[in-house]
């Protein structure tokens, strides 16, 4: 038993490192290279923020066939081909000229980001690991939850340096020489589908259906769409709106690398302290921080000069939230309405909800105007924060009650 424990949080470890990479080198470089694409391709922040969400979409449309590979046993060549798929769009993005090429090769990153982040990695924790994966999947999230605070600096250093194409060269390597070789390297001997899965596992269709109609099961799908949609939205976007609100170059960097900190102190606290308290308590509380962050944002301008400490209540409240958010989205299908049949309910959601994060960073950049910046898409996002909290809420009702 001791040393299966070991074997665990190594193969955890090393699949946490790559998360770190993906994340940090694909997810967060987007808003980096915002401004300058833009004025070199010469394109609006409407047009900019669609090649996002076509990546989003294409991760989104690619996350069911990805997780039918895993199921199969090829967790090993999924998530290696992924980190090379992920280089090369990385090397191509350096030479792109046009928005053709722009839109290119962000819906390739996001076929590559299905097959490398945390969806199909969350999947092949819980099949190797079906007894401990709900710890296996908080301790990864604690370093891929970092990926802000290294990469964001990172990159931006690399553009200033040497600019930003050449910046992509440089991360693109990280997926070739590390990323690739270390899946290659931790994934082998993948569980065999019929060992992972077991008997009777094949889900009764009509049970299925039948959740699918349920209450708790669509307040949770409002519940997971609105808040994905609305910590999709605002990553995309977050360099340029600090740079909109007057803070100094070295603060709109510091700021969103923070939040990735900030995230893994909100999982460190899940780890070691959810025993002591009320799981349903919790999970209402948690995604309560989100709105309590959007309305501190909001109130950054009417402060001026002495807005500096309001940005920092804001990182606190977002970080906290956003890092915690991660569990209780991944968790709550399972608590509140069927545990059995959480695969299946999942992947039911996951059109609607490649549609939603698809949609989120393009309606953000849609609503921005050079009067107002992103004043009207902060109001929406707040207002999409809030009714998941109250889907979550009902959600916990219906289930709790039945």
């Amino acid at each position: 038993m001791e040393n299966h424990v070991e074997h665990d949080r190594g193969l955890v470890g090393w699949l946490s490192l790559a998360q770190l990479i993906s994340w940090g080198s694909v997810f967060y470089t987007f808003s980096l290279l915002l401004s300058p694409v833009e004025q070199e391709l010469g394109l609006s922040r409407a047009q900019s923020s669609l090649a996002f969400s076509l990546a989003l979409l294409v991760e989104g449309l690619m996350a069911y066939p990805v997780g039918r590979w895993i199921d199969a046993g090829h967790e090993r060549l999924v998530m290696t081909s992924g980190s090379l798929l992920a280089g090369a769009c990385l090397l191509l993005h350096a030479s792109v000229t046009s928005i053709a090429g722009f839109y290119a090769v962000w819906a390739a990153l996001g076929a590559a980001m299905a097959a490398i982040l945390y969806s199909p990695v969350f999947a092949i924790v819980t099949r190797r690991f079906p007894n401990d994966f709900r710890r296996a999947i908080i301790f990864m999230t604690f370093l891929g939850g970092l990926a802000s605070t290294v990469f964001i600096p990172f990159t931006a250093w690399l553009m200033t340096n040497w600019g930003w194409r050449q910046a992509l060269v440089s991360l693109c390597a990280f997926h070739f020489l590390l990323c690739a070789p270390l899946h290659a390297w931790s994934l082998r001997g993948a569980p065999c589908a019929a060992r992972a899965t077991g008997p009777g596992h094949r889900p009764d269709s009509k049970e299925v259906l039948r959740l699918v109609r349920s209450a708790p099961f669509l307040m949770i799908g409002v519940f997971v769409m609105l808040m994905m949609a609305v910590t999709t939205a605002l990553p995309a976007h977050m360099v340029s709106l600090l740079r909109e609100s007057g803070m100094g170059e070295a603060w709109v960097i510091a700021i969103p690398a923070s939040i990735g900190a900030i995230q893994v102190v909100g999982r460190l606290l899940l780890f070691f302290f959810e025993h002591y308290f009320d799981v349903h308590l919790a999970n209402r509380l948690i995604p309560c921080l989100l709105p309590l962050g959007l309305i501190v944002l909001l109130a950054v301008p009417f402060f001026g000069g002495r807005q500096s400490w309001l940005v920092w209540l804001f990182v606190l409240l977002y970080g906290m939230g956003n890092g915690m958010l991660t569990i209780v989205k991944g968790t709550a299908m399972a608590q509140y309405v069927s545990q059995q049949h959480v695969a299946s309910l999942n992947g039911a959601l996951g059109l609607p909800l490649a549609l939603a994060r698809a949609a989120a960073p393009l309606m953000v950049g849609m609503l921005w105007t050079p009067a107002s910046g992103y004043t009207q898409a902060l109001w929406l996002l707040l207002a999409m924060s809030m009714v998941g909290v109250i889907a979550l809420m009902l959600a916990q009702r219906y289930a709790l009650a039945s």
